[in-house]
């Protein structure tokens, strides 16, 4: 077997995402959790003007799923604690020897390092499930890992972070070494470039300990996005130039050295809980479009379409208010995760 992810660019058959569940990432009050429904709802929308959606839904939640779904929608029914589809769902992977053969990747998912706060168990068998209702080959895997905390560009090269995948509460006992061989088994990534950490509030007790899908993405073979804090009063405007400096350094799997393009942060830098670590970097690419995340900052938000369109030409970008989300955790890519179109993989 010669498994590889291809990269998000590629054609997909459809985008997987889970509808909230009743816990404590949905919130406490009614209005909070009436947010959250709406928020994946319009997401769910956005992605299935382009390409076929499936959600997870839990039991208790179909009757409310199926009244706010359009009927773009297919539902799968399933347990559901946590509901962030790139985290707790499979990474998907085809095979060069095999055409045709659908790979799914099940990582060990613990809720980004096992919190107090954290209900992973249900989600945690997302993976098998999502595999099973495709009829995807399962590849296990002994990592704990979240797809968030992984991108790729399709030939060879995978980005992560030092503080996710060597996080001691996900991996105690791996290294480097190790981690970079389980990538080569599952993705068939033959080139690893570390970050040396995340964002700022992704280290607080909510975040996922600098997971790289809010931090760096690659457009394109040699072509980063890289999230900017301009405004020096943030504690990322240090954090993202640390990160430029540092991959400007590296070299992607064909030994090219990385076109690093920046995406200006939105404005706001606070909200009630610290620094925000709001990032145009977390948009879904989908067949013929990319659903951005917004701020609410019309100047900030055009600015990131536009850099957006340029990366994915003839691509339309379409932006859903983020901020609940951001709120809860994470972004649109947080939530979303794209089963590769078979054959048309790269």
């Amino acid at each position: 077997m010669a498994w590889h992810m291809p990269a998000e660019t590629a054609p997909h058959d459809r985008t997987w995402m889970a509808f909230p569940a009743e816990g404590p990432t949905l919130g406490e009050t009614a209005s909070e959790r009436d947010e959250g429904y709406a928020t994946w709802t319009e997401v769910a929308h956005a992605v299935a003007e382009f390409e076929p959606v499936t959600m997870i839904v839990d039991p208790a939640e179909v009757s409310r799923a199926r009244r706010m779904l359009s009927r773009a929608v297919d539902i799968v029914e399933a347990p559901v604690d946590e509901f962030w589809m790139r985290d707790s769902g499979p990474t998907f992977v085809v095979d060069d020897e095999r055409p045709g053969v659908l790979g799914a990747v099940d990582w060990i998912f613990n809720g980004w390092g096992a919190p107090a706060w954290a209900r992973w168990q249900k989600a945690a068998q997302h993976a098998r499930i999502v595999a099973g209702a495709v009829g995807a080959e399962l590849v296990s895997s002994t990592l704990v890992n979240e797809g968030g905390g992984i991108h790729v560009d399709g030939e060879g090269t995978v980005l992560l972070t030092e503080t996710v995948q060597l996080d001691p509460r996900r991996n105690p006992f791996a290294d480097r070494q190790r981690v970079e061989a389980e990538m080569a088994r599952t993705i068939g990534a033959t080139t690893a470039v570390w970050l040396p950490r995340g964002l700022t509030r992704d280290y607080d007790d909510f975040g996922t300990n600098g997971h790289v899908d809010i931090v760096a993405t690659i457009a394109s073979p040699g072509r980063l996005l890289l999230h900017d804090q301009q405004n020096p009063d943030h504690p990322d405007h240090a954090v993202s130039r640390e990160l430029r400096a540092h991959l400007a350094q590296q070299t992607d799997a064909a030994g090219r050295a990385f076109e690093i393009i920046n995406l200006p942060a939105p404005s706001t830098l606070r909200d009630d809980e610290g620094p925000v670590d709001w990032s145009y970097v977390n948009h879904l690419v989908t067949n013929d479009g990319v659903v951005a995340c917004g701020f609410g900052d019309a100047t900030a938000d055009a600015a990131a379409r536009e850099l957006l369109a340029d990366a994915y030409p003839g691509r339309r970008v379409v932006t859903v208010d983020a901020r609940p989300l951001f709120d809860r955790g994470g972004g649109i890519h947080c939530i979303t995760q794209q089963q590769p179109r078979i054959g048309g993989a790269s």
